[in-house]
C-alpha cells in the first residue's frame, strides 16, 4: 500500500536517520573529506575564479569569495587563501608544466566531489555502473569537474542577484523607511537557502551510481540546507568567539578550514542518510514515486 508523506512521521524519520548516520562512522568519513578539501582547495579555488572570472571579472568574485570566507571562518584565514591564490597564479612555467599544472589542478579539484560520491555511494549501498575500474574513475572525475562549473554557475547567478539587489537598495535609500532594509537580510538568507538547496539537490541526485527518486532528493536536500544554514551561523559564531584557531599559530587557518569542512561534512552525511531513510520508507516499494 502506498505511503502518503505526513509531518508526524518526522520524529521516526530522524530517528532511523541518526541510527544510521551514526553507525556509518560519519566523524571518520568527515575527517577524509576535510583532508582532501585542504588539498583540493586550490585549484578548486582557482578553477572559479577562472570560469566565473571570465564572465564577471576575477577581481570582483575574489572579493565576493574572500568576503564569504571572512564571514564562515575570519579574516586571518581569508588573507591566508588570498595569499594562496596570488602565489598560484602568478607563476611562470613553460608549456609542458602548464599541461601538467593543469591536469593536476582539475585532479586536485575533483578530488573532494570523488570522495563524496564514494560516500554517498556506501549510503546507497551502490556499485559502479561500469565493470572497468578506470572508466569508472574517469566517469566520476568528468562528473565531478561537472559539479565544480555547477558550483561557478549559481556564484554567478549569486553575484549577479546580490548586484541588482545593492542596486535596488541604493536607488530606495532616501524614499523608504530604514526598517524596510530588513528584508534585505532576509532576502540574502532566503537566496543562499535557495543555492545551497540545489547544491545539495544536485549531489543527492547525480553524485551516487544509483537513480535516486526525485521526491527524496527534494526533500532530503530542503532539509539538508536548512541544517546547513543554521550550522553555518553557529560555526561563525563559533569560530569568532572562541577562536579555536588560534592555538596552532601559522596552521591556524588550515584547522579553521578542516574544523569547518569537517563540521559541514556530518550535516551533508545526515542529510544524505535522511534522504535514503526517506526514499526507503515512502518510496521504495512505490514503482510509480521513482527516477
Amino acid at each position: 500500500m502506498k505511503k502518503k508523506f505526513n509531518i508526524r512521521d518526522f520524529p521516526e524519520l530522524f530517528k532511523k536517520t541518526a541510527t544510521s548516520w551514526f553507525n556509518s562512522e560519519p566523524f571518520r568519513l568527515s575527517a577524509i573529506i576535510a583532508y582532501y578539501s585542504i588539498l583540493s582547495l586550490p585549484a578548486l579555488i582557482i578553477i572559479i575564479l577562472n570560469v566565473v572570472g571570465s564572465v564577471w571579472g576575477q577581481d570582483i568574485v575574489q572579493g565576493e569569495l574572500l568576503d564569504e570566507i571572512t564571514k564562515a571562518l575570519g579574516p586571518d584565514t581569508a588573507e591566508s587563501i588570498r595569499l594562496m591564490i596570488l602565489e598560484r597564479g602568478s607563476a611562470s612555467t613553460s608549456s609542458f608544466t602548464t599541461v601538467i599544472g593543469i591536469a593536476t589542478l582539475i585532479y586536485g579539484s575533483t578530488s573532494v566531489f570523488f570522495q563524496l560520491q564514494s560516500v554517498f555511494d556506501k549510503i546507497w549501498d551502490a556499485e559502479s555502473r561500469f565493470k572497468n575500474n578506470i572508466i569508472s574513475i574517469i566517469v566520476s572525475r568528468v562528473k565531478s569537474f561537472g559539479f565544480i562549473l555547477i558550483l561557478g554557475f549559481l556564484l554567478l547567478v549569486s553575484l549577479i542577484l546580490t548586484s541588482l539587489l545593492s542596486a535596488f537598495s541604493r536607488q530606495l535609500e532616501h524614499l523608504l523607511p530604514e526598517n524596510l532594509f530588513e528584508s534585505v537580510f532576509i532576502f540574502d538568507v532566503i537566496m543562499s537557502l535557495i543555492i545551497i538547496y540545489v547544491i545539495f539537490g544536485a549531489m543527492f541526485k547525480f553524485l551516487p551510481s544509483v537513480s535516486v527518486p526525485w521526491k527524496s532528493v527534494r526533500v532530503g536536500a530542503a532539509v539538508t540546507a536548512i541544517l546547513f544554514l543554521i550550522g553555518k551561523y553557529i560555526l561563525a559564531f563559533y569560530f569568532r568567539e572562541m577562536e579555536p584557531g588560534s592555538t596552532y599559530g601559522a596552521a591556524g587557518s588550515i584547522i579553521l578550514i578542516m574544523l569547518w569542512v569537517s563540521y559541514t561534512s556530518l550535516i551533508l552525511f545526515f542529510g544524505a542518510q535522511f534522504t535514503k531513510v526517506y526514499s526507503d520508507f515512502y518510496i521504495k516499494n512505490n514503482p510509480s514515486e521513482t527516477a
